[in-house]
Parts: C-alpha cells; sequence; structure tokens
C-alpha cells in the first residue's frame, strides 16, 4: 500500500502548501473540509496547479493523486483514512483545532499498537500548535483516560514552524494556488526518537524547535503584519505599497530591529546572520508579485494582538530586560486600528470590545497582560489613544 496522509483543512495554504510537499514526496491526499462547493471541486477535478512565484519569474507544480471528504458529513469515512494513514497534518487556523481534535482522536483510538505510529503535525501560524492539538485530542471528552497509557503507541504529536507566503487568491482561479517561491517547514524531530520520522521532502527536522519558531514568527509576521497594519491606516492597497513609503518602511525595520535584540540575545543567533533574515524578509513581503492587500495581511486583529502573538510577545519580553520596544507597540497600535474592516469578523469584535471597555479591560482582554507586565501600562497608553480618536 503506498503512502497517505490526511490533511485537515482544503484552502490556499493545504492545497499550495502543505500539499505539495505532501505530493512531491509520493504521499496519496486526503483532504479533508467542511466546505461543501470546495470539496465537490476537489471530488470533480482530479489535478491542479500550484504556482510559485519569484522575482526571476515563476513556476508550476501539478498535484495529483489526492481525494477529498467532507469530514462534517462523512466522520465514519474520515476516522478510516486516518486508521490507514501515514500523516495526519492541518491548516485550518489555531482557533479550528479544538474541532477537528474529536474526529482525530476516533481515528488514532482505532489504529493497531503494532503499527508506526501515526505522525501529526499542526501547520499553523501559531507556537505550540500540534502540542495544542494534543491536548484536544486527548481531552477525556475525546479520548477515554485508560486509553491514554499506550496513546503514543498510535500516535506521536510534533510541532512545526512554516513560513511561506500565501497571499489572496484571483477569484478566477479555480482549484490553482498561488504561493511564494520561498519555504522553510521545520518540524521537530524528537517525538520519533525510536523510530524514523516521516519521509517528506522539503522538511528540516530539528532537535530544537524553539528558536525557528521565534525567530519566523517574530521577523516575518511581525514584519509582514506591521506593514500591513500601518499601511491599513496609511490607506495603502498592498504591502507592496505601503512599503514602498519610506516612513512605513522605517517602521517595519524600527520594529525588527528590536524583535532581532530579542532573538540574537535569547538564542544564540549572530547578530549578522539575523540582519541578514531579516533584509530577506523585507524583499519577500514586499514582493510586487504576490499582490497581497492589507487587508487581508492584516485579519483576525484580536489573535495578533493576543499575548503570545508577534507584537506583544516579544514587546513584553523586552520590556521585562529594559531593551526598547517602543516600534512594536506603535504596529500594536496601528492593529487596535484595524476595526470593522469588511468581511473580517474579528475587526468587528475588536472594535466592540474597544467601545465597551477602559482601556485597561482592553488590554487584560485582547493582550492578555496584567498589570504586573511591565509593558502593560504603555500598551494602556496606546489604546487610550485609539479610543480619543475613535
Amino acid at each position: 500500500m503506498g503512502k497517505k496522509a490526511v490533511h485537515f483543512g482544503a484552502g490556499n495554504i493545504g492545497r499550495g502548501f502543505v500539499a505539495e510537499f505532501l505530493h512531491n514526496s509520493g504521499y496519496e491526499v486526503v483532504f479533508c473540509d467542511v466546505m461543501d462547493d470546495l470539496i465537490v471541486k476537489l471530488q470533480q477535478n482530479k489535478s491542479y496547479k500550484v504556482i510559485q512565484v519569484g522575482a526571476e519569474g515563476n513556476s508550476e507544480t501539478t498535484i495529483t493523486n489526492y481525494r477529498a471528504i467532507n469530514s462534517r458529513t462523512n466522520e465514519a469515512q474520515v476516522i478510516e483514512e486516518i486508521i490507514t494513514a501515514d500523516i495526519v497534518t492541518c491548516s485550518v487556523g489555531p482557533r479550528i483545532l479544538k474541532f477537528i481534535a474529536p474526529v482525530i482522536a476516533k481515528g488514532v483510538d482505532a489504529r493497531p499498537n503494532d503499527a508506526t505510529p501515526l505522525a501529526v503535525i499542526a501547520c499553523e501560524n501559531a507556537i505550540g500548535a500540534t502540542d495544542e492539538l494534543a491536548v484536544h485530542i486527548k481531552h477525556e471528552d475525546n479520548t477515554p483516560e485508560h486509553r491514554l497509557e499506550d496513546h503514543h503507541e498510535r500516535a506521536r504529536y510534533a510541532n512545526s514552524a512554516i513560513d511561506r507566503i500565501v497571499p489572496a487568491q484571483d477569484p478566477s482561479a479555480g482549484l490553482d494556488v498561488k504561493l511564494e517561491k520561498f519555504y522553510e517547514w521545520v518540524v521537530d524531530r524528537t517525538p520519533f526518537h525510536d523510530h524514523e520520522p516521516p519521509s517528506i521532502e522539503g522538511i528540516k527536522w530539528v532537535d530544537d524547535l524553539f528558536p525557528y519558531i521565534e525567530r519566523k514568527l517574530f521577523t516575518v509576521n511581525t514584519g509582514h503584519a506591521a506593514a500591513a497594519y500601518h499601511g491599513y491606516v496609511q490607506q495603502k492597497t498592498t504591502v507592496y505599497d505601503a512599503l514602498q513609503d519610506p516612513n512605513i518602511l522605517n517602521e517595519v525595520r524600527r520594529a525588527l530591529a528590536e524583535t532581532s535584540a530579542l532573538i540574537v540575545g535569547k538564542h544564540g543567533i549572530e547578530e549578522q546572520e539575523q540582519k541578514d533574515y531579516v533584509e530577506k524578509i523585507i524583499v519577500r513581503i514586499g514582493n510586487p508579485h504576490l499582490e497581497d492587500a492589507v487587508e487581508r495581511v492584516g485579519r483576525a486583529p484580536l489573535r495578533k494582538l493576543s499575548r503570545k502573538e508577534r507584537f506583544i510577545a516579544p514587546a513584553a519580553e523586552l520590556a521585562e530586560e529594559g531593551k526598547e520596544f517602543w516600534a512594536l507597540l506603535d504596529a500594536a497600535e496601528m492593529a487596535f486600528r484595524f476595526q470593522n474592516v469588511e468581511g473580517d469578523e474579528e475587526s468587528v469584535e475588536l472594535a466592540k470590545i474597544m467601545a465597551e471597555n477602559t482601556p485597561e479591560q482592553v488590554v487584560e482582554k485582547v493582550c492578555g497582560l496584567t498589570s504586573k507586565d511591565k509593558v502593560f501600562p504603555h500598551v494602556v497608553e496606546k489604546v487610550k489613544k485609539v479610543q480619543a480618536d475613535a
């Protein structure tokens, strides 16, 4: 029997980034999603294209050897696929992990103990996403307590850091996905200590993932979001347009200088190496061929302003160390201004929170900070400023 991967989330990242790696590595991919029209399209089309966009030109990969299942209406079928799969991956968004956990738990529980354990890898823009998924899977609502003792014989959970820009797609593209040529997919090797990790072309297996996760989150995601939020407030159309403005480019550089100070000091990465990485990121996020709308990059501001995310997490650490964090808070201020944006529910919720709460309550609710955090009063001042302008 050939290799098989079950992937939850048949959106652009799932079809474009993850499925391309799995396809190139010889896996049959079984897409699971709740969007019926998307599943029907995948079922009706036997192939689609992934277009890699770079400054030096484009290239294409044709994806075949896949199937698609509606996981809302065909749970039993999804469980059967997981029982015989080698890998389960997902790109559903961090907040949806708890909803896919029950069906994965049932599939894992029905696997034989003498088979190679299922490799579960969440491909989300969040720190420790696979750990979070594992917590939901192992919760007593999803896995009986007496089955946890030998659960590791049926499944292993590996955190990962993914890095590839997948912009908004042309509405007429169908199933085809356009993304940047650059990629990085780094996965924790340690859960596979007693057997080989799954063979996936393009993955970098490491024993300590945390430095890669933080470097990516606090450079790529911080820079991308800072450009988008500053750009949104300055009425720019795309991230490329925003970075053509010297003032916005300077704001992005200032924020990344602050996160670089944290990354270099904390993870022992060479200063020059981090500087080179920053320069590469600025070129990448400013790729004119990606046509990346500031509204798309800025969406979900509540998540992006949360405690473990791209602005507040590094700013809080820098504040505790007595280092500069002002540019990060300037970017966070712009994120607080990202309100009532069409098509983005979190921006509507943010506007409501800002209107109904004191600045201190906003910072506690949105950012997860308390008065014990040194950065707390400075974030409160930013919120006061935004509320005053409302």
